[in-house]
């Protein structure tokens, strides 16, 4: 039996995750992230140690009996609790098992700390960007490849990742899509007419959306969604889905026309949704939706296929 506690942190929210055998047996969520060490180093310690301690009381357990606190995303940034330099692309498993620190870190538990390296790739301006914890997260998703692959991740900042035949990252691209969405929505003149609390959306408007911002530049038609509340009486529905899909337009784009024909979509249940009906409408491609369950089991199962990686 092997026993882990995986850490997927972030830069505002950190989950704490027990898994027995590759099973996900509890979390613990903590509203803060790297950023809290900024202002309090001691902060994202703290509340480690209490959530870790929690995991172990709640199913009997002792240190002992777990393999290893296994950590990824912003967490090992220059903010974090360990900032490590990233691997350069191409990265796969075998880079990322190689590219692992472990530490103990005394102030949190005696239970040893390993820490997970981000991938970066390095080019011109257009082929150049970072990434912290989508990486341990794909490897949770991802299978025995034998085909080039485009893993689409939504979520604050979305991922457009592509893998060669090997499961190797080769190049990704990062776009502000869940925080361009919650910025919008709630500092702009749009706050009285997009509701993002809604979780069902309408398809045709969502189309409309991201056919509009294509054509015309998202500028325009975010503006459109005002038009649509005030002047056209659509729906909260209606306008909040033209508003996405003017929001995901360029990465929809993206995805359209890139070479790859695999894509797989994981990432967010609100987003993901329907950046899979805007591909099944607007593109030709073969499309696999990952379950929400799988999502969530993502980065704890991903941190574990790195860690136990043989060479």
């Amino acid at each position: 039996m092997s026993i882990y506690i995986t850490v997927d942190g972030g830069t505002t929210n950190t989950r704490v995750t027990l898994v027995r055998d590759r099973e996900v047996i509890d979390t613990v969520r903590i509203p803060l992230g790297a950023r809290a060490c900024i202002d309090d180093k001691a902060a994202l310690p703290r509340a480690l140690r209490a959530a870790i301690c929690d995991l172990l009381t709640r199913h009997a357990l002792c240190e002992a009996d777990v393999v290893r606190v296994l950590a990824s995303g912003m967490i090992t940034s220059e903010f974090g609790l360990c900032a490590l330099p990233h691997l350069v692309a191409p990265a796969g498993l075998r880079e990322l098992h190689e590219g692992m620190h472990e530490v103990v870190l005394d102030e949190i538990t005696t239970i040893p700390f390993v820490f997970i390296r981000g991938v970066k790739t390095v080019g011109t301006l257009d082929d150049t960007d970072m990434m912290r914890g989508e990486e341990t997260e794909l490897c949770g998703l991802i299978g025995d490849a034998t085909v080039d692959t485009l893993y689409v991740l939504p979520g604050s900042h979305s991922k457009l990742i592509e893998t060669d035949a090997e499961g190797r990252i080769t190049h990704f691209a990062t776009m502000l899509t869940g925080e361009m969405l919650a910025a919008l929505s709630s500092g702009t003149i749009l706050k009285d007419a997009v509701d993002l609390s809604l979780r069902e959306f309408d398809a045709e408007s969502l189309t409309d959306g991201c056919r509009y911002a294509m054509d015309k530049g998202i500028n325009e038609a975010l503006f459109k969604v005002r038009i649509l509340k005030n002047l056209f009486r659509k729906t909260p529905v209606e306008v909040y889905s033209f508003f996405l899909g003017a929001v995901l337009a360029s990465e929809i784009a993206a995805i359209v026309t890139s070479p790859i024909r695999h894509v797989v979509i994981g990432g967010k249940a609100q987003i993901k949704r329907a950046t899979e009906a805007l591909l099944r409408t607007l593109s030709d491609k073969k499309i696999t939706v990952v379950s929400d369950r799988d999502v969530d089991a993502s980065s704890a199962l991903g941190a574990i296929r790195i860690y136990e990686f043989q060479t």
